[in-house]
């Protein structure tokens, strides 16, 4: 004799989702997380691509930077008290800024000239405000217009903005694409 074993499927328990009324009816309502899409990359010539790729490295290398400076400027204004006495200010950004030499400046040092313009527009994408514009607040008028001079002697310009709809839409998309994990 042989004896035969049923098996059947066990009962499920009912899954409720949030739904929204519409008149009579009750539809099904779940909010999807945001997909970002993006052409696939296609370039026109090899050099391209090449260019591509350095400036991909050359946002990973200088992004960084970038954060900490939006991350300094915010304790500095935190710290320092905007009705502080000029000599307390200037004792406050010597120490400061011989602190980031000893901690920054061999790194600097070695940056190339595009690294530098780079990072000049990724500080004004993060703080919000022109490299200029920072020196001037920070260490007067006098410094800025030196320091815009050395930048325009290396072809640079401290009072270059950052658009990321525009010029700057190909740094634009590596920061995202470095965001999403993807770079």
């Amino acid at each position: 004799m042989f004896s035969f074993v049923a098996l059947a499927q066990e009962a499920q328990t009912p899954q409720y989702v949030p739904g929204m009324r519409i008149g009579n009816d009750t539809l099904p309502h779940l909010d999807l997380p945001t997909v970002n899409v993006s052409p696939k990359k296609t370039f026109r010539s090899r050099s391209e691509e090449q260019q591509y790729w350095r400036m991909v490295m050359r946002v990973k290398k200088v992004w960084p930077y970038a954060k900490e400076a939006a991350v300094l400027l915010q304790k500095y204004q935190m710290e320092v008290p905007p009705d502080a006495r000029g000599r307390d200010r200037r004792v406050y950004l010597r120490k400061a800024e011989d602190e980031l030499m000893k901690k920054y400046g061999p790194t600097f040092k070695k940056m190339s000239i595009n690294d530098g313009r780079v990072l000049i527009k990724l500080i004004d994408r993060e703080t919000h405000k022109i490299s200029y514009d920072l020196i001037h607040e920070l260490k007067g008028g006098v410094s800025a217009v030196f320091w815009q001079g050395v930048a325009r002697v290396f072809g640079n310009n401290l009072k270059s903005k950052y658009d990321p709809y525009g010029e700057d839409r190909q740094i634009e998309l590596i920061i995202q694409y470095i965001e999403m994990g993807l770079i």
